[in-house]
């Protein structure tokens, strides 16, 4: 269905190109972004310019059931600098770039910026794999790389690197952002740091999908959860409702964990096998599924990273 959905895409994209008058040229640089990190990561880096932003993934629509556009693939066609994840949610842009992609433009891979840093998808102890998982041979990245504050510097200076490559003119002002972006992440980052190691508990329970594990491999904390980070999964068998009750049991924890697009579901009935039954329902924010209002009402990357931490902080 992606695929399908990619052709007609494209055959839109030419149509779109054959019965429409090109744009009026611009000397403001385009950048491109298929997710809300990228999106906001690249708005701080261009701040003092003109620069002309534009977010692909701002319905509410996650990664992992994004299928591009016309106007989306035209807005890339006129694109500068282009930034995306590079997973496996990201295979449409392959073909996307085999039919956009000018020789000017600059195209910024996550996972290959993060290279041998990038970590394979894994499945724990009481997670449910997907039914295709058992027959998978390829390897399988975990595509949450922007959930991690260390990450996020590395990519900030890609980014940086090809805006200024890009836009010389501008180029002293992208280095600036950048050194004051920067110092938010890492000051950001001792703060992480400094709360689990005060904190008495060292694990992560999730009735939910785990986009976390950046996140927790950062600090050094372990997890449990339903499901994989990409699983398209909504329903936990009583098997690992019963073993991570047990965990939650085991382990002393009082609150279980969910992602924002989570309905509670699973952590209550978690919660509801457990010997207490008195544990609390939470919530991280893994940025999955930012919407174009929640931006206008003044979100950013830092800012969701500051809630988490504080919800870290109580589920610790």
């Amino acid at each position: 269905m992606k695929k399908l959905g990619m052709i007609f895409a494209l055959a839109g994209l030419l149509c779109f190109s054959a019965c429409n008058k090109k744009l009026p040229a611009t000397d403001a640089l385009s950048v491109v972004a298929t997710i809300f990190p990228e999106y906001d990561w690249v708005r701080a880096l261009t701040g003092g310019t003109d620069a002309n932003i534009t977010l692909l993934l701002d319905n509410g629509v996650d990664l992992h059931s994004y299928q591009p556009s016309v106007q989306d693939m035209a807005r890339l066609s006129s694109a500068d600098v282009f930034v995306y994840v590079g997973g496996e949610s990201d295979e449409w842009v392959r073909d996307a770039l085999k039919t956009v992609k000018t020789k000017n433009m600059r195209v910024i891979n996550l996972l290959d910026v993060l290279g041998d840093k990038a970590k394979e998808e894994e499945i724990i102890e009481g997670m449910e794999a997907d039914d295709d998982d058992a027959d998978e041979e390829e390897v399988e990245y975990d595509e949450h790389v922007w959930l991690s504050l260390k990450n996020a510097a590395l990519f900030c200076q890609a980014i940086t690197d090809a805006l200024c490559a890009t836009d010389e003119k501008h180029a002293d002002t992208y280095k600036k952002n950048l050194a004051a972006y920067t110092a938010e992440l890492s000051a950001l980052d001792a703060e992480y740091a400094a709360a689990v190691q005060a904190a008495r508990l060292k694990t992560l329970l999730f009735g939910d999908r785990f986009p976390f594990r950046y996140l927790a491999d950062d600090y050094g904390l372990s997890y449990y959860a339903a499901f994989v980070g990409c699983s398209a999964e909504t329903e936990a068998s009583f098997k690992t409702i019963a073993f991570l009750s047990g965990k939650v049991n085991e382990l002393g924890l009082h609150t279980v964990l969910q992602i924002e697009s989570g309905d509670g579901k699973i952590p209550r009935t978690i919660i509801q096998n457990t010997a207490s039954k008195d544990a609390q329902v939470l919530t991280l924010n893994s940025m999955q599924s930012v919407t174009e209002k929640q931006i206008a009402d003044g979100a950013t990357y830092l800012g969701i990273m500051r809630e988490n931490l504080a919800v870290l902080k109580e589920a610790l």
